[in-house]
């Protein structure tokens, strides 16, 4: 099968944006970075923007009377507009800021699931979740009485559908879902899913941290209660999150942390919280990696979602024929047509440890674990994968890297023992 590239996709041109793509390695090798979806690289235009933050308006924002005070947090709740638009919220209010996909998480989990559910009510889940979307359900169901339980896979590792109604009943009040498997790559009908879930009553709780960066997401579109990912998958900075919350969801929630800016009254005794989105954003927000999360907002725009979508599918379409070549490799996940452009892979005879330090002695970068899915791992019977994440900087030559050093690295584990 011949798979042709996109020629209106300038990739040398977007590649020239992020410039730890031009540095070498140590012993001058080139870099091949193919692990975006532990974290994404960063654009110039991210970096520089942090740096305008720190040198021409740093200030801690929403109560200093000053011009620095001002500038910053008018930078900050315009970011929050900007976030507003590009998930399709109704309302900026709906839009928290929190440190990343884990924390936003975790506030629902305690905010809302420690407050309502109750014995006899359920939680659905998958085991392709990450431990993320996983672990904070588990305590608040120990903490309440309520009970896990899964949406069987396929065996091409999608959500079984034809099984949803097993256990998706009455009983459950929170469907916790990943929009795109950090390792399957499996992309999920979310707006399905919310459907079903509300025609049972229960909410709906997507993890998009995979998803947000390579295509449209649209809250109000899919009828999502809420949503949650982070600006370092999105080629922002670390430390910045954002947890999306209908309004009248986040009213009813309590609160996760404690402290300044969360608070309208504070008593001996008592307190009262602040208006949404200030109620979950204790302390010091992260505020120039909010602003700067923005600036990669605006950077994917200006690419186009949808060209960087139809670019990385058929980078992921090439790759996986590539990747078919290999002699005993096993491909975890569905076909391309049903996944974001994650290979997660297992190779007959070589571990996935030992095959990621010799590709980076090639420079190829990849991930080699448990990529935070062990019960995904577990039901695969395997104790860890590689896995190659590709974005829309990545190349066709670097995808041949991949293969070349795969293929050496076999011939390494494959060489007669000397006597």
């Amino acid at each position: 099968m011949s798979i042709t590239a996109d020629p209106a996709f300038d990739v040398e041109s977007i590649r020239r944006d992020f410039p730890i793509l031009a540095q070498r390695l140590s012993n001058d090798r080139t870099l091949v970075y193919l692990d975006t979806a532990a974290t994404s690289q960063k654009p110039r235009v991210v970096i520089d923007k942090m740096v305008e933050c720190f040198e021409h308006f740093n200030s801690n924002v929403h109560r200093g009377i000053h011009e620095l005070g001002d500038r910053m947090t008018t930078e900050l709740e315009n970011a929050r507009e900007n976030v507003r638009q590009f998930i399709g919220a109704a309302d900026v209010d709906e839009i928290v800021f929190t440190s990343g996909t884990t924390m936003s998480l975790n506030i629902v989990a305690h905010g809302w699931a420690r407050k309502f559910l109750k014995p006899g009510d359920e939680v659905l889940v998958n085991a392709m979740e990450h431990h993320a979307n996983l672990v904070p359900w588990q305590l608040a169901a120990r903490a309440t009485g309520a009970e896990l339980r899964y949406i069987p896979l396929t065996d091409d590792g999608r959500l079984d559908l034809s099984r949803l109604d097993e256990v998706l009943t009455s009983r459950t009040r929170l469907l916790a879902v990943t929009a795109m498997s950090n390792v399957l790559g499996t992309v999920n009908p979310i707006a399905e899913l919310a459907r079903r879930a509300h025609d049972v009553g229960a909410l709906i709780c997507v993890d998009a941290a995979q998803s947000v960066p390579h295509g449209h997401t649209d809250v109000q579109g899919a009828k999502i209660d809420f949503l949650a990912f982070s600006g370092h998958k999105l080629y922002g900075p670390t430390g910045i999150g954002v947890l999306y919350a209908r309004r009248e969801l986040q009213e009813a929630m309590d609160p996760f942390l404690a402290g300044g800016h969360m608070i309208r009254e504070v008593f001996e005794q008592s307190s009262t919280w602040a208006d949404p989105p200030a109620k979950f954003e204790a302390g010091t927000c992260p505020f120039v990696e909010a602003v700067a999360m923005s600036t990669a907002i605006d950077y994917l725009r200006a690419v186009g979602l949808d060209r960087i979508a139809q670019y990385e599918h058929q980078l992921s379409s090439y790759a996986h024929q590539r990747m078919r070549e290999i002699p005993g490799i096993r491909l975890l996940g569905p076909s391309v047509d049903h996944k974001g452009a994650i290979l997660s892979f297992v190779i007959e005879g070589l571990h996935a440890h030992d095959l990621s330090d010799l590709l980076d002695r090639q420079g190829v970068a990849i991930r080699a674990g448990h990529h935070c899915t062990m019960p995904l791992h577990d039901l695969y019977g395997l104790t860890s994968s590689a896995r190659a994440s590709l974005a829309f900087y990545n190349t066709r030559g670097e995808v041949d890297k991949l293969v070349e050093a795969i293929l050496g690295a076999q011939k390494v584990f494959q060489r007669p023992k000397r006597k």
